[in-house]
C-alpha cells in the first residue's frame, strides 16, 4: 500500500490519534501525517501511507489555506475557543468593513509572529504546551511568516455589538498560526480577541474535496477498493519544479548519483523532482553545497521503477 490519503480531519482528534487510528484501519504501521492540526481544527490533512511517508515533509513545507473565524471581546488562555478567558473588554464601539478591510491589508505579507504558549513549538528541548500546562510562560523566539492573502468572507459593512465575530479566509507560508493572527487583528482593532472556529481547506495540493472521512476509508478497506483513492506521491510533489530524465539517466538516479544543472534550473535554490518521462518521481535534488554545476540527491523515492 502506498501513497497519500488527503483525511477530512474531524474536530476532537490531534493530528497522532488520526494517525493512531487509521494505522488501525489501513492494517499498516507505515502512516505519517504532514503537520499538525490542533484538535478543534477540522479539515484537509494529507496522510502518508508506505513509500509516500517520504514525502511527508514537502507537503508539510508547502502552503496552506484556511477558513475561520475571529471574535472580538475576549481573550482566552489558547487564543482559540477551547481556553479560559484571560481578557474581557465588550465592543463599545461599530467597527466599519473599510477598518478591518484595512487592518487584513496590513496583515498581509510576511509578518512576525510569536508562538502561543499553547503550541508543540520547543523551548530549551520542551514543547510549550508543557510549560503552559503547569502554569509557566517562557520567553519565545518569534518567527517570521508569510500571508499571501487574506480575504474577509462578510458582506457587512458594519459590525456592532459587544461581542464581534467575522468570518476569513487565508493563505499562508508553514509555521503560521492562525490562532495568533485572529489575536493581532483583535490588538489592531483595540480588543481582546480569539479564534472561535477554524477550518483547514487546503494542505500542498490536497483541498477538501479531495477528503475522505473516517467512515468512507473504512468502506474502502471493506470493499477493497482503498487503492483507488490513494493519490500517488507524485501528487505531493507537484508545486516543485522538475527535472525530466530518460531511461539511462534515470538508472544513475536509482544509485544516487550527481546530475549536472541545466540552464532551465539554475537559479533553483529548493529541491527539485528527477522525474521520469512517464511521470514517476525517482529522487528529490538540490544543488550541492561545494560543487557548483551539480545537484545531489536528498532522497532516493524509488529504486525499483
Amino acid at each position: 500500500m502506498e501513497g497519500i490519503l488527503p483525511l477530512f480531519k474531524p474536530a476532537g482528534l490531534t493530528s497522532h490519534d488520526c494517525v493512531f487510528k487509521l494505522r488501525k484501519i489501513l492494517k499498516t504501521k507505515k502512516v505519517g501525517h504532514t503537520g499538525t492540526l490542533d484538535p478543534d481544527v477540522t479539515g484537509v490533512l494529507p496522510i502518508c501511507v508506505g513509500k509516500a511517508t517520504k514525502v511527508a515533509e514537502y507537503i508539510t513545507d508547502a502552503g496552506k489555506a484556511y477558513e475561520g473565524e475571529v471574535t472580538l471581546g475576549f481573550s482566552t488562555t489558547t487564543e482559540d475557543a477551547s481556553g479560559e478567558v484571560v481578557e474581557r473588554k465588550s465592543v463599545d464601539r461599530i467597527i466599519s468593513r473599510d477598518e478591518i478591510m484595512e487592518i487584513l491589508k496590513s496583515l498581509t505579507g510576511e509578518i512576525e509572529q510569536t508562538p502561543p504558549m499553547f503550541s508543540a513549538v520547543k523551548v530549551g528541548g520542551v514543547r510549550l504546551y508543557e510549560y503552559a500546562r503547569k502554569g509557566m510562560v517562557v520567553e519565545r523566539p518569534t518567527r517570521i511568516v508569510t500571508i499571501y492573502s487574506i480575504e474577509l468572507l462578510d458582506d457587512r459593512e458594519h459590525f456592532l455589538g459587544e461581542e464581534i465575530s467575522f468570518r476569513f479566509k487565508v493563505s499562508c507560508s508553514k509555521g503560521t498560526y492562525i490562532r495568533t493572527l485572529a489575536v493581532m487583528i483583535g490588538e489592531r482593532l483595540g480588543f481582546p480577541a480569539h479564534m472561535s472556529n477554524l477550518q483547514r481547506v487546503q494542505s500542498a495540493t490536497f483541498s477538501l474535496e479531495d477528503c475522505l472521512t473516517f467512515e468512507e476509508i473504512e468502506q474502502h478497506m471493506a470493499a477493497g477498493t482503498i487503492s483507488s483513492v490513494l493519490k500517488p506521491l507524485e501528487t505531493a510533489l507537484s508545486h516543485l519544479p522538475k527535472l525530466l530524465i530518460n531511461d539511462k539517466v534515470a538508472e544513475k538516479v536509482k544509485n544516487g548519483a550527481l546530475l549536472p544543472i541545466p540552464e532551465q534550473l539554475e537559479n533553483i535554490n529548493g529541491p527539485i523532482i528527477a522525474e521520469t518521462n512517464e511521470g514517476f518521481a525517482l529522487a528529490i535534488y538540490s544543488k550541492h553545497p561545494s560543487k557548483p554545476g551539480l545537484f545531489k540527491p536528498v532522497k532516493v523515492l524509488r529504486n525499483d521503477q
